[in-house]
């Protein structure tokens, strides 16, 4: 009876937990077995795994019993991350190759029937925590572009497991990956200045970017609403080497694309935008094992929500706790997994279901009830959750016309608001929408005629303690924007303007 021992990792939520794969060949009636929690495509290694040997040109210990145990046995196994794992266990087992090689190194991969390498989701991760543990990862060609991003780490990369082996026995080494070279961020989205108009929409855009607030327009269809969604990402900050490692496992959780992304892609912000058709799972994370969502893939970047209404307002509830905590926790039997979820929603809407809405009642063709009950659709705990309310009305025709190509304001705006944003992380080492509530005393402070003066502001539009911190924390963002070292009622009334949903709801109630 010979033994082997070989090291990879699973794929649990964000985390990389490292398994033992154990080969262990013995006399007996031929046999090929997988335990240790194998799911159905751990199972079928073992045809991929024996096809891949030979084909190869290796030899396959045929007369005897061979028992792979994936340890620790209580951890679910899925996918074909553990091919060439198993393969490499089963050929040190055999003596084709030395303990002594495959005992500091972790294997990664997915075989083909010819010993091709595949490339397999979640590789980031483990190459964390193959670094932190001070291993060399083998990985898949395929996952090149997600290893280059990690700047000190010792890994490596083939094509096949012929590859593999020569790398382990000397004759022909494979090349170290070299991590990419820092580039100029290339940012995102068009120009603030293509954006005819709306005002006051781009400096509710501007304070959004500063202080990382969550923003909903509310206008008619044609007036720019995704247009000015799409600047908002051009307006953001490059990501650091942190956020970018940790945007980057996300999408390697969630099996980005690997032979179409780039290393640079993989640390960009980016803008999601589902239909308003996806589903809660979709939208969250779910699945067996779970799998992170549109929200996850947002982390540190946009959410963009058209046709607001046109959600199910089970799934749009389902985004308040996430809002709130930025991590979203997905259970189900067996498993319970956490990813991360702080992502800045953008959001936009008409108010009237028949489409006709210019900022009056009068405009809709829709009655007041109906409008009602299509906004109905939000709750107001979600509606609590979002800082800014902007109208987006139509532009007249004039405007349309004498419009002339300006000068890019998007550069120039996105200088300030790197400058808002250092001053926040200097003073409270969170962006402004990030407070917490103990915290508002001491950032936010107000006078007692300024207090009073949002009090019963609070109370007229009937706003709920959640909003009144809301409303604190954007006119902080407009202090900061404005130089002030403390909040006023200018601030606090610039604000209170930013809630255009609200006089809608109010209007409609006071009918």
């Amino acid at each position: 009876m010979s033994l082997a021992r070989v090291f990879t990792r699973a794929l649990y939520g964000m985390e990389a937990p490292l398994v033992t794969v154990e080969v262990c060949l013995a006399a007996g009636l031929p046999a090929f077995t997988v335990v240790g929690m194998p799911q159905a495509g751990v199972r079928e290694a073992r045809d991929r795994v024996r096809s891949a040997i030979q084909a190869s040109e290796f030899n396959f210990p045929r007369g005897s019993k061979i028992t792979v145990n994936l340890a620790p046995a209580d951890l679910p196994k899925h996918g074909a991350r553990y091919d060439l794992a198993i393969a490499m266990g089963i050929l040190a087992a055999d003596g084709q190759l030395s303990e002594s090689s495959v005992v500091s190194r972790e294997f990664y991969g997915e075989l083909t029937l010819n010993g091709e390498l595949r490339g397999v989701e979640g590789m980031l991760p483990a190459l964390l925590a193959c670094r932190r543990e001070g291993r060399e990862a083998v990985i898949p060609l395929d996952n090149l572009a997600e290893a280059q991003v990690i700047r000190e780490q010792q890994c490596v990369v083939g094509e096949s497991l012929r590859d593999v082996v020569e790398h382990l026995s000397g004759p022909h080494r494979l090349p170290p990956v070299k991590p990419i070279a820092k580039t100029s961020y290339v940012y995102p989205g068009g120009d603030l200045a293509d954006v005819i108009g709306q005002e006051q929409a781009k400096r509710a855009l501007v304070l959004a970017a500063m202080g990382g607030h969550h923003l909903l327009f509310v206008g008619p269809p044609g007036t720019g609403k995704t247009m000015l969604a799409q600047r908002l990402l051009g307006l953001l900050p490059p990501l650091s080497d942190e956020e970018g490692l940790e945007v980057a496992a996300v999408r390697s959780v969630a099996g980005y694309e690997h032979r179409a992304a780039t290393p640079q892609s993989w640390l960009q912000r980016s803008m999601r935008a589902p239909h308003h058709s996806c589903s809660a799972a979709a939208l969250v994370g779910g699945g067996s094992p779970p799998q992170p969502g549109e929200i996850s893939l947002a982390h540190k970047a946009l959410l963009f929500l058209d046709e607001l209404p046109e959600f199910s307002r089970h799934v749009l509830d389902s985004l308040r706790e996430p809002l709130e905590s930025g991590q979203v926790s997905i259970s189900r039997a067996g498993y319970q997994a956490k990813f991360p979820a702080r992502f800045q929603l953008v959001c936009a809407l008409n108010p009237s279901p028949c489409g006709h809405f210019d900022g009056t009642l009068a405009s809709a063709r829709a009655s007041p009830d109906q409008i009602t009950r299509y906004l109905g659709k939000l709750s107001g705990p979600l509606l609590d959750r979002i800082d800014m309310q902007v109208s987006v009305p139509r532009q007249p025709a004039v405007l349309q016309q004498q419009h002339q190509q300006q000068e890019p304001q998007t550069p120039l705006l996105r200088e300030q608001v790197e400058a808002v944003r250092g001053l926040q992380l200097k003073r409270q080492k969170c962006l402004n929408s990030e407070l917490e509530t103990a915290q508002l005393a001491d950032v936010c402070r107000l006078s007692d005629e300024d207090h009073g003066f949002l009090v019963s502001a609070i109370e007229r539009f009937n706003l709920s303690h959640r909003a009144y911190h809301r409303v604190l924390r954007l006119a902080r963002t407009i202090a900061d924007a404005a130089g002030a070292e403390h909040i006023s009622k200018t601030h606090l009334a610039e604000a209170l303007s930013y809630r255009a949903l609200d006089r809608l709801l109010q209007q409609l109630q006071d009918l």
